[in-house]
């Protein structure tokens, strides 16, 4: 059965196979998330509010690596923008021995292939169950501060992973693994994970905090 992939507003099938099957399959406890920032660097607190709220919702160790170069083979220059479904490869191939899940993050476009259009800008996309996912902060800052543009970005990075996590979007309005439709906004409306959402990570052998410290405040 093809892994399935994720990103803010919709779905596709993957062109690689990247994926460590979660539930029902494998019900090992992830304790490492690695970060890889790619290309320009983000501000420290934009990256320190990406580490703080993985670890506070799947309670893991988080490693930010060192800044790489963001590979050329990605890059989409008619539109000026990097493929993501292209990163997550990259990203895959450069997850450490000791880490269950790498998460690319970034400042410049990305955009993947949705329905009939070849080329969409996202927020993000991660693979179901797979090991790497890519966010970018190109398009969270879109009318609000810059304060707030970080806590978008941070909410992307939680609810990426949980796509890596094995999580569906959800219906739930406030869940983090809500589907955004394509809005960025819907982002702002968001909060905790759904106690549906929680009960399929235990499920899958997942042990999360009772009472998350949540790094945003409530909408």
């Amino acid at each position: 059965m093809p892994m399935q992939w994720r990103r803010r507003g919709f779905l596709a099938l993957p062109l690689l196979l990247l994926a460590t099957p979660l539930f029902g399959i494998d019900s090992r406890s992830i304790k490492r998330i690695y970060v890889q920032p790619l290309g320009l660097a983000l501000p420290k607190s934009a990256v320190d509010l990406v580490e703080t709220s993985l670890s506070a919702f799947y309670a893991v160790d988080v490693r930010i690596l060192p800044t790489i170069e963001l590979p050329k083979s990605a890059y989409y220059a008619k539109r000026k923008r990097y493929r993501a479904d292209s990163l997550l490869a990259t990203l895959a191939r450069l997850l450490p021995l000791d880490g269950q899940r790498i998460l690319g993050l970034t400042a410049v476009d990305i955009s993947t292939t949705k329905g009939k259009i070849s080329d969409w800008g996202v927020l993000g996309l991660g693979s179901i169950n797979g090991i790497s996912c890519i966010i970018s902060s190109f398009r969270a800052g879109h009318g609000v501060s810059a304060a707030m543009a970080q806590i978008r970005l941070a909410k992307v990075a939680v609810h990426e992973i949980g796509h890596t996590f094995g999580l569906e979007h959800c219906p739930t309005p406030g869940c983090i693994m809500h589907d955004a439709e394509g809005e960025v906004a819907t982002t702002d409306s968001e909060y905790d994970l759904c106690e549906k959402c929680r009960k399929l990570l235990s499920e899958a052998g997942r042990t999360l905090p009772e009472k998350p410290k949540i790094p945003w405040p409530k909408p």
